[in-house]
C-alpha cells in the first residue's frame, strides 16, 4: 500500500481577511454581534473554521465537520469547504458521511476498524465495487 504526500496547491499564502470570511460564511456576518455559545451547531462549526482561517493556515484538519448538522447545513458547508480548498489551503478531513466526503474530495481513504481498506482518487473510489457496501451503510 503506497503513501500519498500532500502538497500545497499554491506557493502563495492566502491572507484571509474578515471580508473573505463573510463572503464564504455570509450567515456569520449577520451574527457578528452574537456570542459563540448562542449559535446553532452549524453556525458554531462555521465560526470555528472561520477563526482558524484568520490565522492564514496552509493546512486545515477537519474532524467530522458534518456531525450533528442538518442536511441543508451540510450541503452549504460542503460548498464552503470547496471554496477554502480552492483558495490554496490544503484540507485533510476525517468524515463518516462517505457520500459527503466523496462529493467534495479529490482523494480519499476508506478506513474500517483502524485499517485502510481502500484508497484512491474519488473517481477510483466511486468505481470500486467494494466501496458500495460503505455507501449503503452510510445511507442507513
Amino acid at each position: 500500500m503506497g503513501t500519498r504526500v500532500l502538497q500545497k496547491k499554491s506557493k502563495v499564502r492566502y491572507q484571509w481577511e474578515i471580508k473573505d470570511i463573510w463572503e464564504i460564511f455570509p450567515s456569520l456576518k449577520e451574527l457578528k454581534n452574537q456570542k459563540g455559545g448562542y449559535l446553532s451547531g452549524g453556525e458554531q462549526q462555521m465560526l470555528t473554521i472561520a477563526r482558524t482561517l484568520m490565522t492564514c493556515p496552509d493546512f486545515l484538519l477537519l474532524d467530522e465537520p458534518c456531525e450533528g448538522l442538518a442536511p441543508v447545513v451540510v450541503k452549504s458547508l460542503g460548498r464552503m469547504i470547496v471554496e477554502i480548498c480552492n483558495s490554496g489551503c490544503t484540507i485533510l478531513m476525517a468524515e463518516q458521511n462517505i457520500k459527503f466526503a466523496l462529493t467534495i474530495s479529490e482523494y480519499g481513504y476508506v478506513i474500517d476498524k483502524g485499517t485502510i481498506q481502500h484508497q484512491g482518487s474519488v473517481s477510483e473510489l466511486k468505481e470500486n465495487e467494494n466501496i458500495r457496501k460503505y455507501l449503503t451503510v452510510s445511507a442507513a
